[in-house]
């Protein structure tokens, strides 16, 4: 029968209630990181300005080199202040951690209608549950490459938007013009992505066994031969 029974136990089960917590994390995990917003503050002082507060806004996907200060007077302080970016281009890191939270939320949303809605279908079809552990062990194995490679962007991220941004500014170096660093966004939950990108990839890699244990592959591993005195007969003749 293919027709809908729901039954919510399974969410107790730690099939189901595993599900729910990679649901939940991962919502959380492309909420801090697609929706950041920040900026870098400078303050600036030239030819009729002192003390100017010019600023740089970024935000996700993070591509810097398209990011721009604001200048520091209508005059360009006297000429001399050109577009100053900021560097590196970190959104295909980004966009790989968001994009793969948000499939990852998608699939837990069907996966879920399945558990509590078709349970029988999936118990009585071999291929939905070795579907569902080939899934979770390349997501575990997604989870792993885009936390690390966004962890790695994020720390790239923090370099070009602080205070080492000073010394490649040719604007800065002018005759009679200073910069001095102000102040940036503070980054904490883009520190917090992080977190719950491992907590993702713990939570998928830790359930790779309990998907496993519904498929047949487990069920067979299970089968120990009946008649091992047949063995000990013929080798004692």
């Amino acid at each position: 029968m293919v027709g809908l029974r729901m039954d919510f136990g399974l969410l107790l089960e730690p099939l189901g209630f595993i599900k729910v917590l990679e649901w939940i994390f991962s919502i959380f995990a492309f909420a801090t990181c697609g929706g950041f917003q920040g900026e870098t503050t400078l303050l600036v002082s030239c030819k009729g300005v002192v003390n100017k507060t010019v600023t740089a806004a970024f935000a996700y996907p993070f591509r810097l080199n398209t990011v721009v200060f604001s200048a520091p007077d209508p005059k360009r302080c006297g000429g001399t202040w050109t577009d100053v970016y900021l560097v590196g281009n970190f959104s295909s890191s980004a966009q790989f951690f968001v994009t793969l939270a948000v499939l990852v939320f998608l699939y837990c949303i069907a996966a879920l209608v399945v558990y509590t809605g078709y349970k029988h279908v999936y118990q009585q079809n071999s291929k939905f549950p070795l579907t569902d552990l080939a899934i979770t062990v390349i997501t575990a194995f997604l989870w792993l490459v885009s936390t690390f490679a966004w962890a790695k962007a994020l720390a790239d991220i923090k370099m070009s938007t602080g205070a080492s941004v000073i010394p490649g500014i040719e604007s800065c170096k002018a005759q009679g013009t200073t910069c001095r660093f102000a102040s940036v966004t503070s980054m904490r939950t883009l520190n917090v992505s992080v977190v719950f990108g491992l907590l993702n990839m713990v939570l998928w890699g830790g359930n790779i066994w309990f998907v496993y244990k519904d498929t047949n592959l487990h069920n067979e591993s299970k089968r120990i031969p009946q008649s091992p005195g047949i063995y000990s007969t013929q080798r004692g003749i």
